[in-house]
């Protein structure tokens, strides 16, 4: 999900952060009704788009390439609690199963899962988009991030009780892969609910089934 031939931010010091969010969670900004503040002064405009957002002349091939993959938008907790929205998560099949993804090397729920060496992940749906964006960090969360909603406890981490199931994951491995951590787990636990359908992030947007 990187984006080749550019600066790694270490190499100028840039917050690792900061750069992370941008490329691994920056597709939100524009969807899920999302509101975009140009400036605080009366009389200020609200953009339902992202006033800021590069021409998608001016992006990457790998960049352009990359969002016209619909990927499902998932959400991964840790005991603390901490959580992530992720949006590059993938299921492989064998003895054991496996799950593999992109995450935030320096975000909270790292530093989570690398104390515990487990953690749930969860398929949002559409009605989560609110909560997608506010563990991307891109919607207020006063009083923390679990603070609203109804969450179920588990030994791998909260999950929202309204998700269409949710898998206990046991770490294995990190590393570093492009600009972000690739972690390796085996499932241990898969709990399903009622089928629901599955929230995607495609082009920049969050897009349903039709």
């Amino acid at each position: 999900m990187g984006l080749p031939r550019e600066p790694h931010p270490r190499a100028y010091g840039q917050p690792r952060r900061a750069d992370a969010h941008r490329r691994f969670l920056g597709w939100a900004q524009a969807g899920g009704g999302t509101m975009f503040h140009v400036n605080h002064e009366p009389g200020a405009e609200i953009h339902h788009t992202d006033p800021f957002a590069v021409p998608a002349d001016q992006r990457s091939p790998v960049r352009r390439l990359r969002g016209r993959l619909a990927s499902p938008v998932t959400l991964w907790t840790a005991p603390g609690p901490s959580g992530l929205t992720v949006s590059s998560t993938l299921v492989a099949e064998g003895e054991p199963d496996r799950l593999l993804g992109l995450i935030d090397p320096e975000s909270d729920l790292w530093a989570a899962v690398e104390e515990a060496g487990r953690f749930a992940v969860a398929p949002l749906g559409p009605a989560h988009r609110q909560l997608a964006d506010r563990f991307a960090g891109l919607f207020p969360s006063p009083g923390g991030l679990f603070a609203t909603g109804a969450w179920s406890d588990t030994p791998y981490g909260p999950v929202p009780t309204d998700a269409g199931g949710w898998t206990g994951c046991r770490l294995d491995t990190a590393r570093e892969y492009g600009w972000g951590l690739l972690v390796e787990a085996t499932i241990e636990v898969v709990e399903l609910a009622a089928e629901t359908d599955p929230l995607l992030h495609y082009r920049g947007r969050y897009r349903e089934l039709t």
